[in-house]
């Protein structure tokens, strides 16, 4: 019972501290001993306990978000760090080498002698000497390990195009013997420093860049989990001691004071406040809260104060399993990547093999010097392939959509379940709790002659609250309003999709549908058939009681259908879905409702097993199905679907059933969720697209495709910034969807 103080304590401890002093404890909680644990966006199936590399594309990984703030705000940004300080160094000592390589194209540099001679040479071996051996060193280790493992990468790329541009340019300094007297140009074998250098500089700028913006991928986890108060008041006989959120555990009470949130899910004990949930409902309009209702972490407390039992804390809350749902989602992997996951194993290995082609027509057709020519247009075209653009390309939109639908209360629980909510064209949807409040009333009591009916609600009352079923529940609760004192019941049964039996003050009771009743042999139902037909027709649910084996009379309860509900199915039909309504309420009150709201189908009068049946029969027929539900009952169904949809504020059963969660559980936001998959999976076909141009236009030029026609090369240098920046604007569009309307 939500009312139930903890028998963990003896005694209140609030009637000792209405006037105790505040402590304040701010020491930090006992870490977790598993750790933080890292993975890699483009590979999420590699995890380790420790910052570093994927050993499959050489990438940082980053940590796993859990429902914690240290966990998004602890040491993921080491490899930021780390990169900043090497292109910073890096880029200074590159500069000097860069305008020393080019310094024959300024006119005041080309005319003095020892920027020309060997003075420039050396100054620029012993400048880029750091920059690669330095600077470039994780570029290195990781391009090594790649070959080791033969998960050929980027780095692959990059190691062997600066290792040939400096290893050539090395040579030609120290022993320039070795290289044919053609290859001389006033004596001087030519060197390739500046490429090296600047190439290096380029990735880490890059890199730099590369990994700022993924860290704004992760903004919409680290907001919510901001949502959340970095501390609580911990009651206790000595006073409130203000804690870490960390240190609350399951039963503690705490103290909510006016405009706290409040700081983990449970119920209130002891006061009464207003309560601001728009985090859960989308409205601004607090919530009245008294002693046994429940609360929520992350929610505001208005004016008033209360003392809350906590019941679930850490990822145990609302807001940590929303928390570690988005996490989890956004490492997931889409159908659509497997595209790029094809081509990347096989893009590295091609590009060398071009590569490789590069060098010997060059050396075999190329105008002299060859040998330079040569080596240059094959570290152009090593340096200018970008696997790692195509391998972000559907990961960082993942990432960002599935964000952007958490701000908006649309939880996406795999990247599967958004690329096909894009290609659904039939939403087939529950009506309790789905179209309606799922909060039945009582509305109507008709007793036939010879049955009072403060006795004939007793009766049906009393067997009906051991029962779960929601209209069981209105019935209960109108009876109890009545002023009704329930019965015990003996032999209660309870059959699905039926009704209910038992024993009452001695006498047999039976509520539920007409043909429940007839196949419990209760005769001259149809008398009360007139009555019940026009209360399904005005869209209530009829229920029929028998007591003692003879018709008794009929119960109405009537759902009050969501506000937004019309609305929404308006917004539904203009995104082209043909809507049913699946419901286990008979026809007349099933077609009442579809024809309020223009449906183009219901199916009533259907049993759990057969909610999945029908979404089955659907998808053979070649449509393509969501089911939106919110109860245990719908479970079976939501999983048959292509797409599930389950309503925040039903059951968990649902919820893990289901591809997404609304978390407010609103019907309009169906259309969110359709919205924000068509926005993603739009984004997704752009950076595929632009990641497969990049490369079909990028490595021709590289290789020299234009030389014949217009004279065209394409430096090391300029390939190495376009390769950087391909990363970079892939991510740059992904981000885009932050502000995209949905």
């Amino acid at each position: 019972m939500l009312n139930t103080l903890s028998t963990a304590k003896p005694e209140n401890p609030i009637d000792k501290v209405e006037s105790a002093p505040l402590k304040e404890t701010y020491s930090r909680a006992d870490p977790s001993a598993s750790g933080p644990v890292y993975t890699c966006p483009m590979h999420p199936e590699v995890r380790q306990n420790k910052p570093g590399a994927c050993p499959k594309c050489g990438m940082a990984l980053e940590p796993v978000q859990s429902g914690t703030k240290a966990a998004a705000e602890g040491d993921g940004n080491t490899e930021l760090t780390d990169m900043e300080r090497r292109f910073w160094i890096g880029g200074a000592l590159t500069l000097p080498v860069f305008l020393l390589a080019m310094a024959h194209l300024i006119p005041p540099l080309a005319r003095q002698v020892w920027i020309m001679g060997d003075v420039s040479r050396w100054l620029q071996f012993g400048l880029t000497t750091p920059v690669v051996v330095w600077a470039g060193w994780p570029f290195f280790q990781r391009g090594w390990r790649s070959i080791l493992t033969w998960n050929l990468n980027m780095f692959t790329l990059i190691s062997m195009g600066v290792s040939a541009a400096y290893l050539f340019s090395a040579v030609a300094m120290l022993m320039p013997g070795l290289f044919p007297v053609t290859m001389a140009h006033g004596g001087k074998v030519a060197i390739y420093f500046e490429a090296a250098a600047v190439i290096i500089v380029l990735v880490l700028l890059g890199q730099v860049l590369e990994l700022r913006a993924r860290s704004r991928t992760g903004s919409a986890i680290k907001a919510l989990l901001h949502l959340a108060p970095p501390t609580a008041r911990q009651v206790s006989p000595d006073g409130d001691n203000v804690v870490p959120l960390e240190q609350v555990k399951v039963g503690d009470w705490l103290r909510v004071v006016p405009g706290d949130k409040v700081p983990v899910d449970g119920a209130v004990v002891e006061g009464r406040s207003s309560v601001e949930e728009s985090m859960i409902t989308g409205e601004a309009i607090p919530v009245e809260k008294s002693v046994g209702d429940k609360v929520t972490g992350g929610t505001v407390n208005g004016s008033g104060s209360f003392v809350m039992r906590a019941d679930r804390v850490g990822k145990d809350t609302l807001l940590g399993r929303i928390v570690d749902m988005v996490a989890e989602a956004q490492r997931s992997r889409a159908p659509i990547q497997g595209l790029a996951d094809k081509v990347a194993k096989i893009f590295v290995p091609t590009v060398v093999g071009i590569s490789i082609l590069t060098f010997v027509l060059w050396f075999w057709l190329g105008p002299d010097p060859r040998l330079a020519h040569a080596i240059v247009n094959a570290v152009a075209v090593l340096i200018i392939a970008c696997p790692c653009a195509l391998g972000l390309a559907t990961p960082m939109s993942i990432m960002v959509g599935v964000g952007r639908g958490a701000q908006e209360g649309v939880l996406v629980k795999s990247a599967e379940a958004l690329e096909r909510l894009e290609k659904v064209t039939t939403l087939v949807i529950d009506k309790t709790g789905t179209l309606t409040e799922a909060k039945p009333k009582l509305t109507d009591i008709l007793p036939v002659d010879g049955f009072d009916a403060k006795e004939f609600l007793l009766l049906a009352a009393s067997l009906e609250q051991n029962s779960e079923h929601p209209l069981a529940t209105a019935i209960v609760k109108g009876a109890k309003e009545s002023g009704a004192a329930l019965e015990k019941v003996e032999a209660f049964q309870s059959v699905t999709a039926g009704g209910v039996t038992g024993t009452v003050r001695g006498r047999k009771v039976i509520v539920g549908k007409l043909d429940f009743l007839k196949q419990e042999k209760i005769m001259g139902l149809e008398a009360m058939a007139a009555s019940a037909e026009k209360l399904q027709a005005e869209g209530k649910t009829a229920m029929y009681v028998a007591v003692d084996g003879r018709p008794a009379g009929i119960l109405a309860v009537a759902d009050p259908m969501k506000a937004s509900t019309p609305d929404a199915i308006k917004g539904l039909h203009a995104l082209g879905l043909k809507i049913v309504m699946l419901t286990g309420d008979n026809r007349k009150t099933a077609d009442a409702v579809a024809g309020k709201l223009g449906l183009d189908d219901v199916v009533a009068g259907i049993d759990p097993a057969g909610k999945a049946d029908y979404v089955k029969k659907l998808r053979a027929e070649g449509r393509y199905v969501a089911m939106a539900g919110d109860g245990i009952n719908d479970a079976p169904a939501l999983s048959a679907a292509e797409v599930g949809i389950a309503m925040g504020t039903g059951t968990d059963v649902a919820m893990e059933s289901a591809g997404i969660t609304l978390v407010k559980g609103d019907l309009g936001g169906i259309a969110k969720a359709i919205h924000l998959s068509h926005a993603t999976m739009r984004n997704i076909r752009q950076n595929l697209v632009f990641a497969f141009l990049y490369n079909a236009l990028g490595i021709p030029l590289a290789a020299g495709a234009l030389y014949p026609f217009f004279g065209w090369l394409l430096s090391p240098i300029i390939a190495g910034a376009a390769m950087s920046l391909s990363s970079v604007s892939v991510i740059s569009n992904a981000l885009r969807l932050r502000k995209v309307a949905i």
